[in-house]
């Protein structure tokens, strides 16, 4: 019987959850491997699952949060919903 890889576990900013703007809700999700000082990994979803990924990691959880919000002030939040074009940041 083989043995299936793990999923390696991760440890969430407590800058993830929801954020909600002009009537958009997407999910915040910051996270870097559990039990490590690595880097942070910034992720939007959208509530139909369109997944926005930034190739770019982020020193501190703060920094991927603040990339965040300046890209929705920048190009707003509806920007994370595009199913035709997913965006890499």
């Amino acid at each position: 019987m083989a043995k299936t890889p793990k999923e390696p576990k991760l440890e969430h900013s407590d800058f993830s959850g929801e954020f909600e703007d002009d009537g958009v809700t997407v999910l915040v999700d910051i996270h870097r491997p559990a039990g490590t000082n690595g880097d942070w990994t910034l992720e939007v979803i959208s509530q139909t699952e369109v997944v926005t990924t930034w190739e770019d990691k982020f020193p501190t959880d703060l920094e991927a949060w603040e990339e965040f919000l300046a890209t929705a002030e920048r190009d707003g939040v509806r920007s994370f919903l595009d199913e035709d074009e997913p965006l890499v940041h």
